[in-house]
């Protein structure tokens, strides 16, 4: 069973060294490793999560017995959409129904949030893309982001609780 912990500023280490671990075999063919090493410079150094928990995202740990295995974070977007800002498994910890458990988790929040729709971006080369599909998520949206001379080609998807 998993267990989904919040995550403190102690943790941002945690997130940290599963970032590296996930992100590549994650994006391998579908990013630059020029644009892997920057997006994982930017967003996931222990200062920069720590300052996204400090501002705006709320973050939680998966862990499978003890160990961690993934990580969660959210964002309230407006009155009505709470965001899935990130969603990461380790990839050998993938197809066990981590991820669908997460994904409840979020739905779980939304709720208690007063949230209607719960929404994420996915790259649109992506495997996650077919995972968000089955657990009910719609595209609303083609969107591309230009980000620090990359663009990230998404999709917006939703959910309606």
């Amino acid at each position: 069973m998993l267990q989904i912990e919040k995550a403190t500023t102690e943790d941002a280490s945690i997130i940290h060294k599963l970032a590296h671990q996930i992100y590549y075999p994650t994006y391998l063919g579908i990013l630059s490793q020029e644009q892997m090493d920057f997006m994982l410079e930017k967003s996931y150094t222990v200062s920069a999560l720590q300052e996204s928990m400090r501002t705006d995202q709320d973050f939680y740990i998966a862990y499978d017995q003890q160990s961690p295995i993934g990580f969660i974070a959210l964002k309230s977007k407006n009155a009505t959409i709470l965001r899935i800002e990130k969603l990461y498994l380790l990839p050998q910890t993938q197809g066990k129904g981590f991820g669908s458990q997460l994904i409840d988790f979020a739905k779980n929040k939304a709720t208690i949030r007063n949230k209607s729709i719960v929404e994420l971006n996915v790259n649109r080369g992506n495997n996650a893309y077919y995972f968000y599909l089955k657990v009910g998520f719609k595209v609303v949206q083609e969107v591309d982001i230009p980000y620090f001379g990359y663009i990230l080609d998404d999709y917006v998807m939703q959910v309606q609780l």
